[in-house]
């Protein structure tokens, strides 16, 4: 299973009002491991970022004015993430630049070139309701360090996200529990299907603890009217059941 965590910067909000995509960060994973295989671009827009949005990633018409235009790398782009599951934070945003700059050049919507586009913010909104769940929240939540993040770039951010992503998602990956392994690389560890309970200690209850559970399940029964779950069990011996009546 191929995925890639994309993120973008942009001169502002709207592409609608011919805002355009100045950076786009990718970093791709596979069977839930990150490759180290990334995709990292900075786009001439032929515009100025809206102040609001030079604030938050600080890339300067000046920085970007000898970078490629994306009709250059669009097919750089696409064949990177051909295929593959698209991931973003509040992906709508993303998708909406994307498709106008493939429009501009002719090679129809983002969908077409992907498997399918998962929305990570929904994802944690459907874990987490109720909660903040920014990306930096996310990542205060799942204990994953964001100190350098000073301002918004495409690449770091691709980067947290993916670690969110993987701790979002995660089960129970193997059947072996405190694995190690000795000097000649065999695994200590003990295998769910092979565990064997017979060498447990047994610990019996003392009298004074049968008496204490017998008292706890008879004020239980008077609590219900007549026999409590734990009953049901075992059926009460005929003293006990005209004390619980």
């Amino acid at each position: 299973m191929r995925q890639i965590i994309f993120d973008t910067e942009t001169t502002g909000l709207d592409p609608a009002q011919g805002h355009r995509i100045i950076e786009i960060g990718c970093v791709e994973i596979v069977n839930r491991t990150t490759t180290g295989n990334t995709l990292h671009l900075y786009l001439n827009p032929d515009r100025d970022s809206d102040p609001e949005a030079l604030a938050v990633h600080g890339l300067t018409t000046e920085f970007l004015a000898d970078k490629p235009r994306f009709a250059e790398v669009v097919d750089q782009f696409l064949a990177f993430i051909d295929g593959a599951e698209l991931i973003a934070h509040n992906a709508s945003f993303d998708v909406k630049f994307f498709n106008a700059e493939l429009d501009r050049v002719g090679r129809g919507p983002l969908s077409a070139h992907c498997g399918t586009i998962t929305d990570s913010l929904l994802h944690a909104r459907s874990l987490f309701p109720g909660k903040r769940n920014s990306l930096d929240a996310l990542c205060d939540r799942f204990g994953i360090s964001n100190a350098h993040r000073t301002l918004h770039g495409a690449l770091l951010d691709s980067q947290l996200l993916g670690e969110v992503w993987l701790a979002m998602t995660r089960g129970q990956d193997a059947l072996l529990i405190d694995v190690e392994e000795d000097a000649g690389g065999l695994s200590t560890g003990q295998a769910l299907g092979r565990f064997d309970a017979s060498g447990l200690p047994v610990i019996v209850a003392t009298a004074e603890e049968l008496a204490e559970h017998e008292s706890y399940l008879l004020a239980l029964d008077k609590s219900v009217g007549g026999a409590c779950n734990w009953r049901k069990l075992e059926p009460l011996p005929e003293a006990q059941q005209s004390q619980a009546a």
